[in-house]
Parts: C-alpha cells; structure tokens; sequence
C-alpha cells in the first residue's frame, strides 16, 4: 500500500524532468478535484471551462484567469479523464496518474492547524507496526514528526493540538489502523515538561 502510494514521488533528475511543475494554483485545483470537484468544458480549441460538482469555499481565492490557466495546464498534463456528454461539452475528472500526484501535494500539505488557545488536554498516537511492514511504520513516524509531534516513546507521539484528522488521514493512506491507536487524555505526569517542550505558557 504505502509503495503504491508513494511510487509516483520524484526522486531522480530525470524523473523529475519528465513531469511539469506545478504552481500553487494548479496544486490547488488539483486538491479540489481529489475532493470530489467535477468540471464540464466545450468541445472546442478553447477550453471554456466550467464548475459542475463540488464548488468549495477555497474556489473564492482563485481568480477566473488563474483559474483558466491552472486548468489548460492541468488538461494538458493528461491528468484528467473527458467524458462526452450529449449536450457536446465534456466533463472531466482526475484520472489515476492525476489522483496520484494530487494525493502528493494533500501529503505536502497536511499540517495541525495552529490554534489560539490550548483546551487543557493531550493528543497520544501510538502505534505497534510489525517489522515485515517496517517501510510503513518509518514513513507513519516521519508524518508524526512533519505534522509536529514530538517523541514520547519509541513508538508513540504526542502534542497537545488537535490533529485527529491528520493523523486520520495518513493511516488511512498507509493502511495501519489496526496496529494504531489515538488517545485523548486530559492529564499526564510529567505535564509541566510537555508544557515547557510545546512552550504552552502563550496558549494558556
């Protein structure tokens, strides 16, 4: 499971080469399309393209021509799939390679949200992967840590933000619920040496 998810992730110059960059709009528009955002177009040299499925609140920050030029290049890459309709437009959808490369940038840009005030309790991941499946468990242990967790125990991290969704999210995509648990805790002994690591005096 991870292998097949995380394959599609440059690692050669010459791997990287082959594939267009993409800016943030059109890594945007590409989470949005992974999130169920469907798109109709003309059948013409022109793309006239339009929202048919899945208008979401982060449309708003994109402007019409960013957005038309996102798409071009988008549709362009072969990341999506048209299908004809009988009005003579098209509706296109992420197609595998697409959903690929957008599940790339979500990975990229999974973090806690920051918060302005610390609701007195502790978020604990541990997590007992087997050795025969070590690839994923170094790879759920370098999530927790990007998503800013710090080391409890060997096999266990905890921060005092919430991050359920998060963490949700990548043991899903590794395939390790079973060998995961999350607790929510309100107290823990050695609570004033978490409070100093985390420097929680500013949510308090």
């Amino acid at each position: 499971m991870l292998k097949q998810a995380m394959d599609h992730i440059p690692r050669k110059i010459e791997r990287r080469r082959q594939r267009p960059w993409f800016g943030p709009t059109q890594q945007k528009l590409l989470l949005l399309l992974l999130g169920g955002l469907a798109l109709s177009c003309a059948r013409s040299g022109k793309k006239q393209w339009r929202i048919i499925k899945g208008v979401h609140e982060s449309w708003k920050e994109i402007t019409k021509q960013a957005t038309e030029r996102a798409l071009n290049r988008i549709y362009e890459s072969k990341l999506l799939d048209a299908r004809s309709n009988s009005d003579g437009t098209m509706t296109l959808v992420l197609n595998d390679e697409g959903k690929r490369r957008a599940l790339t940038y979500k990975i990229r840009y999974t973090k806690i949200k920051s918060t302005s005030h610390w609701d007195r309790k502790w978020r604990i991941v541990i997590y007992d992967i087997p050795e025969e499946e070590r690839d994923k468990r170094d790879a759920f242990r370098g999530h927790l840590s990007d998503l800013g967790l710090r080391k409890l125990q060997h096999s266990a991290g905890i921060t005092p933000f919430d991050c359920k969704n998060e963490v949700d999210f990548f043991v899903e995509l590794l395939d390790i619920r079973k060998y995961t648990r999350f607790i929510l805790a309100e107290c823990i002994d050695d609570e004033a040496y978490w409070k100093r690591r985390f420097n929680l005096d500013k949510y308090i």
